[in-house]
């Protein structure tokens, strides 16, 4: 942490608005030379750093730490209501020609293609408003993870130099993630496809190239098109807890005999394949069969409620 802001913590003015200090310029003059050195054209410096700014909320959420745990019996309601139940299924149907041929390409379920859509940004209404190159500098500069913000800024300036984004259309969340399907900039570079073959891939609002990349995601990270994600499960009591985690794979016919049963009671389904027995929550929890789409979909975000949230989407979406 920077000597400025541990002064503010220590006075207690942390929550006062920070002011761009010149260490703030002088470090952006920093970054400039390393994006030189990298091999980033100079008009395409000027033109990403002519209004750097201190992003002050991504400081704050950066550091941020949670001031109440939820379970995933609070969370899934929250991140999977009702209503973008009923909008995931209208936008399946209004795209689903897309969709399906996208799908076909990919070898990816198109129903896991939307829920992802619904998850990251609510179909694309929530994308970001904060400038990406003032935000990744700013994270970059405060310290904490230096290296992986730098890396992203780094990217973020290949991604305008190959003219998919304007500078000043160049906007995600508070961590530099972008788009509809919120990528970080590694991954768009990785993983974004222009779909449509206009030139650009262009993750804000051209929705082939959306559903394209997040198709390509999936795949590019070892999808499995023709298996479901997991499933929540009813566990026997008594049941060994060293055989919890998405290190213990078993296959199904072995958790059946080990007394696991889906929810309402009624045996596993007769096919063989791989699955782990995870419970993010405690041993109250709920519990899930994790099948290798989930490690796939963690791939995407770490987080296990994330996982939950979009294959409990996904799965609404064949009611």
């Amino acid at each position: 942490m920077k000597c400025r802001l541990a002064l503010l913590l220590f006075s207690g003015l942390l929550s006062a608005p920070l002011q761009a200090s010149p260490d703030f310029y002088a470090y952006v003059a920093g970054l400039k030379q390393q994006a030189l050195a990298a091999g980033i054209k100079p008009e395409t410096v000027a033109a990403a750093f002519a209004n750097i700014r201190v992003i002050e909320p991504a400081i704050k959420h950066d550091k941020n730490q949670p001031e109440f745990k939820l379970t995933l019996d609070s969370y899934i309601p929250r991140a999977v209501p009702q209503w973008k139940v009923n909008q995931a299924k209208a936008l399946y149907r209004q795209h689903l020609p897309l969709l399906t041929k996208i799908g076909a390409e990919y070898d990816v379920q198109p129903r896991f293609i939307v829920a992802l859509w619904g998850i990251e940004t609510n179909f694309g209404k929530l994308t970001g408003t904060y400038p990406l190159i003032s935000s990744l500098a700013t994270l970059a500069w405060d310290g904490r993870r230096e290296d992986f913000f730098k890396g992203q800024l780094l990217d973020a300036l290949r991604i305008i130099e190959q003219g998919h984004v304007t500078p000043s259309a160049f906007k995600g969340s508070w961590a530099g993630a972008m788009g509809q399907v919120q990528f970080m900039p590694s991954s768009f570079l990785k993983y974004a496809v222009d779909q449509d073959g206009d030139g650009k891939k262009d993750l804000w609002g051209n929705l082939a190239d959306v559903f394209g990349s997040a198709a390509n995601y999936l795949q590019q990270n070892g999808w499995h098109g023709d298996e479901t994600w997991g499933r929540q499960v009813k566990l026997p009591e008594g049941l060994d807890p060293a055989l919890l985690g998405l290190e213990q794979t078993r296959q199904l016919s072995a958790w059946q005999a080990l007394g696991v049963r889906q929810l309402d009671g009624s045996p596993l389904p007769g096919v063989e394949m791989q699955a782990s027995l995870v419970r993010p929550d405690d041993a109250k929890g709920r519990a899930y069969l994790a099948y290798p789409n989930y490690l796939v979909l963690r791939h995407w975000n770490r987080s296990h409620y994330f996982v939950v949230a979009v294959g409990t989407l996904a799965d609404r979406l064949v009611e």
